[in-house]
């Protein structure tokens, strides 16, 4: 009867230690692990910055440790430029007489309609102007597409243009300007610009953090014509490059270089909706 006891009680202790064993592995139980993933927000009907006319996207330097064209595989040559923390992985530093020249992808020479846009960073307000994407043209003053703010007016706030030419290349052709967009807040903060143009109707809209700032309409533009590019710069204008990128002029004192940082720059050979605007914008920014 003993042994039959001790039996029983050994049985007992041994499912007793199985069930407290069990019960310290088992996890409390948590109602948030079940709940079912909530999607994340889209724009435009768009969740990743990947999405948006994939088809039409020519060109993109993201600048995350690279000075590689993503998609033609072209690579840029630095002068005096660096790496540093950007809205999503790593962005081009600029500097003083710093910039970055690439040979133009074929893609880029062969643009009618097309967008580009850019993120930028700078530290402060520069008196001159600062360079942002330059489509070089070796015989004319101005470049084939210059992105530029213009500082002053204040010291928080300067005044974005834009400018296109027709005629890559050649010192004959047809000059577009837009602007004087007044920029508030442009400093110490990461801003992106996008510019449209429609070689159908010669019209340039320009778009700032994903909203419309001005459109351009200009009655003597020919048909983009870019066969004559060669180089693209980023970081300054074609004249303050060294030696000058222009045989048309040298160094200006009054254009200057981007000492903070740019990333992000997406050529398309189409252009983007307002709506496709936006939606690039918001999720380049939450890095998607």
């Amino acid at each position: 009867m003993k042994r039959f006891k001790n039996k029983v009680t050994a049985g007992v202790l041994t499912g007793l230690a199985v069930i407290f064993t069990l019960s310290a592995c088992q996890k409390g139980f948590n109602a948030k692990s079940y709940a079912p993933t909530k999607p994340l927000p889209s724009f435009g009907g768009y969740s990743s910055s990947k999405e948006i006319e994939t088809s039409s996207l020519v060109a993109y330097w993201s600048f995350n440790g690279t000075l590689k064209d993503s998609i033609s595989g072209v690579a840029g040559v630095s002068t005096g430029t660096s790496f540093t923390a950007g809205i999503g992985g790593q962005a081009l530093q600029g500097a003083l007489n710093g910039y970055v020249i690439t040979t133009a992808p074929p893609a880029v020479k062969a643009l009618h309609s097309f967008t580009l846009t850019t993120w930028y960073k700078m530290p402060e307000n520069t008196n001159g102007i600062v360079n942002f994407v330059d489509v070089v043209n070796n015989q004319y003053f101005w470049g084939n597409l210059d992105i530029f703010i213009e500082n002053p007016p204040t010291p928080t706030s300067g005044n974005l243009k834009v400018h296109l030419f027709d005629n890559g290349g050649s010192s004959t052709g047809n000059d577009l300007w837009a602007g004087d967009y007044l920029i508030t807040s442009t400093f110490n903060q990461w801003n992106q610009i996008a510019v449209t143009y429609d070689d159908a109707t010669s019209t340039a809209v320009i778009y700032y953090n994903g909203a419309s700032v001005g459109t351009q309409t200009s009655t003597g533009f020919s048909p983009l014509n870019w066969d004559g590019v060669t180089q693209m710069v980023f970081g300054t204008v074609q004249f303050n490059t060294n030696p000058s990128l222009t045989s048309a002029t040298g160094a200006q004192s009054w254009a200057s270089y981007l000492t903070g940082a740019m990333q992000h720059v997406r050529i398309y050979n189409t252009v983007l909706s307002a709506s496709e605007a936006s939606a690039l914008y918001h999720l380049e920014q939450l890095g998607r």
